[in-house]
C-alpha cells in the first residue's frame, strides 16, 4: 500500500469514529519526515482518545504499526506517528490555537471523499 493510500484509509478510520474537520496535507515534497498529515478533531478529550485507539487498533488488525503516540493522556493534541503517516488529533479549541493549516499552507490538499471512491 502506498503512502497516499494509507492516508485515506487513517482518515477514512478516524471519520469512522466521529473526527471531523479532516484534512490531508502532502507534505512529501516538503518534509523529509513522513509524506503525509492528517489533521482531524473530536469534540472532547474522551472522544479524542476514543479516535486515538481505533485508529491504532484498526491499523494493528490491518497489519499497519503505529511506530508512536504522544499526547494521549491529556488528549487535547495527539499524534500518531505512522512512518509516512503522522496523524494529529486535536480536541478542536487546541487545534484553533495551533492552526498547523496555516503552517502548512503550501502543501497541496488531499481530497478525502473524491479520493476515497477511485
Amino acid at each position: 500500500m502506498n503512502s497516499r493510500s494509507k492516508a485515506l484509509l487513517v482518515a477514512k478510520i478516524a471519520q469512522d469514529k466521529k473526527a471531523h474537520d479532516i484534512v490531508i496535507l502532502d507534505i512529501s515534497k516538503t518534509s523529509d519526515i513522513t509524506d503525509f498529515f492528517i489533521i482531524c478533531s473530536g469534540n472532547s478529550t474522551r472522544q479524542v482518545r476514543a479516535i486515538t485507539d481505533y485508529i491504532k487498533e484498526k491499523l494493528k488488525h490491518l497489519g499497519h504499526k503505529v511506530w508512536h503516540i504522544e499526547g494521549r493522556q491529556y488528549a487535547l493534541w495527539v499524534v500518531l506517528d505512522c512512518g509516512d503517516i503522522v496523524v494529529h488529533l486535536f480536541h478542536a479549541p487546541t487545534r484553533d490555537f495551533y492552526d498547523l493549516e496555516r503552517l502548512w499552507a503550501d502543501a497541496p490538499q488531499v481530497n478525502l471523499e473524491s479520493d476515497a471512491e477511485k
